[in-house]
Protein backbone atom coordinates (compact mmCIF):
# COMPACT_ATOMS: atom_id res chain seq x y z
CA UNK A 1 0.00 0.00 0.00
CA UNK A 2 1.48 3.50 -1.23
CA UNK A 3 0.16 6.26 1.20
CA UNK A 4 1.63 9.97 -0.28
CA UNK A 5 0.57 13.65 0.86
CA UNK A 6 1.93 16.09 -2.01
CA UNK A 7 2.06 19.56 -2.60
CA UNK A 8 2.07 21.01 -6.36
CA UNK A 9 1.88 24.91 -6.92
CA UNK A 10 -0.39 26.16 -9.08
CA UNK A 11 0.40 28.46 -11.75
CA UNK A 12 -0.03 32.20 -11.15
CA UNK A 13 -3.45 33.31 -13.06
CA UNK A 14 -5.09 30.19 -12.72
CA UNK A 15 -7.11 30.01 -9.95
CA UNK A 16 -10.56 30.50 -11.68
CA UNK A 17 -9.36 27.41 -14.25
CA UNK A 18 -8.78 25.55 -10.74
CA UNK A 19 -12.00 26.13 -9.58
CA UNK A 20 -13.14 24.96 -12.98
CA UNK A 21 -11.34 21.74 -12.72
CA UNK A 22 -12.38 20.78 -9.48
CA UNK A 23 -16.00 21.57 -9.72
CA UNK A 24 -15.63 19.38 -13.16
CA UNK A 25 -14.17 15.91 -10.75
CA UNK A 26 -17.12 16.43 -7.87
CA UNK A 27 -19.98 17.08 -10.83
CA UNK A 28 -18.15 14.14 -12.22
CA UNK A 29 -18.01 11.80 -9.80
CA UNK A 30 -19.88 8.79 -11.01
CA UNK A 31 -17.12 8.60 -13.91
CA UNK A 32 -14.17 9.70 -11.97
CA UNK A 33 -14.70 6.87 -8.84
CA UNK A 34 -14.56 4.27 -12.06
CA UNK A 35 -11.10 5.08 -13.16
CA UNK A 36 -9.78 4.38 -9.62
CA UNK A 37 -10.66 1.30 -9.82
CA UNK A 38 -7.74 0.30 -12.52
CA UNK A 39 -5.27 2.62 -10.32
CA UNK A 40 -5.81 0.62 -7.54
CA UNK A 41 -6.72 4.19 -6.02
CA UNK A 42 -8.74 3.46 -2.46
CA UNK A 43 -8.43 7.09 -1.75
CA UNK A 44 -7.40 10.15 -3.19
CA UNK A 45 -8.25 13.83 -2.28
CA UNK A 46 -7.51 17.26 -2.80
CA UNK A 47 -6.90 20.15 -0.75
CA UNK A 48 -6.10 23.75 -1.83
CA UNK A 49 -4.43 26.19 -0.03
CA UNK A 50 -2.99 29.69 -0.55
CA UNK A 51 -0.19 30.65 1.20
CA UNK A 52 1.50 34.60 0.93
CA UNK A 53 0.04 34.54 -2.06
CA UNK A 54 0.84 31.10 -3.76
CA UNK A 55 -2.00 28.47 -4.48
CA UNK A 56 -1.04 25.09 -4.22
CA UNK A 57 -2.76 21.84 -4.03
CA UNK A 58 -1.93 18.95 -2.36
CA UNK A 59 -3.11 15.45 -3.43
CA UNK A 60 -3.21 12.77 -0.43
CA UNK A 61 -4.14 9.37 -1.82
CA UNK A 62 -4.15 6.15 -0.29
CA UNK A 63 -3.10 3.43 -3.34
CA UNK A 64 -2.66 -0.65 -3.56
CA UNK A 65 0.28 -1.79 -5.53
CA UNK A 66 -0.03 -2.58 -9.23
CA UNK A 67 -2.42 0.29 -10.30
CA UNK A 68 -2.50 1.59 -13.41
CA UNK A 69 -0.88 5.28 -13.81
CA UNK A 70 -3.89 8.27 -14.91
CA UNK A 71 -1.09 8.77 -17.72
CA UNK A 72 -2.11 5.15 -19.39
CA UNK A 73 -5.38 5.49 -18.95
CA UNK A 74 -7.80 6.17 -21.72
CA UNK A 75 -11.37 7.20 -20.02
CA UNK A 76 -12.25 10.98 -20.98
CA UNK A 77 -12.59 11.64 -17.47
CA UNK A 78 -8.93 11.03 -16.64
CA UNK A 79 -7.94 13.01 -20.86
CA UNK A 80 -9.79 15.43 -19.45
CA UNK A 81 -8.39 15.85 -15.93
CA UNK A 82 -4.84 15.85 -17.43
CA UNK A 83 -5.36 18.90 -19.41
CA UNK A 84 -6.32 20.76 -16.42
CA UNK A 85 -3.01 19.36 -14.59
CA UNK A 86 -0.79 20.90 -17.68
CA UNK A 87 -3.07 24.28 -17.54
CA UNK A 88 -2.85 24.91 -14.08
CA UNK A 89 -0.05 22.97 -12.32
CA UNK A 90 3.66 24.61 -12.11
CA UNK A 91 5.78 22.21 -13.57
CA UNK A 92 8.75 24.78 -12.54
CA UNK A 93 7.81 23.71 -8.76
CA UNK A 94 9.70 20.40 -7.23
CA UNK A 95 6.32 18.81 -5.76
CA UNK A 96 6.41 18.09 -2.37
CA UNK A 97 5.78 14.98 -0.65
CA UNK A 98 5.19 14.96 2.98
CA UNK A 99 6.72 12.06 5.24
CA UNK A 100 4.38 9.72 6.26
CA UNK A 101 4.82 9.48 10.44
CA UNK A 102 1.71 7.36 11.50
CA UNK A 103 -0.69 5.65 9.66
CA UNK A 104 -4.09 5.06 11.28
CA UNK A 105 -6.04 2.28 9.65
CA UNK A 106 -7.71 -0.22 11.32
CA UNK A 107 -6.68 -4.12 10.42
CA UNK A 108 -9.51 -5.18 9.14
CA UNK A 109 -10.30 -2.19 6.44
CA UNK A 110 -6.33 -2.73 5.87
CA UNK A 111 -7.30 -6.23 4.85
CA UNK A 112 -9.80 -5.55 2.81
CA UNK A 113 -7.49 -3.05 0.65
CA UNK A 114 -5.13 -5.87 -0.04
Amino acid sequence: MNIELTRFKVKKGKSKKVDEWLKFLNDNMKDVLVTLENEKMYVETIFRETINGEEYLYWYSVQGKGGQTVEQSDHWIDKKHLQYWHECIDPTYEPVDLKTEVIMIPEKVRERMN
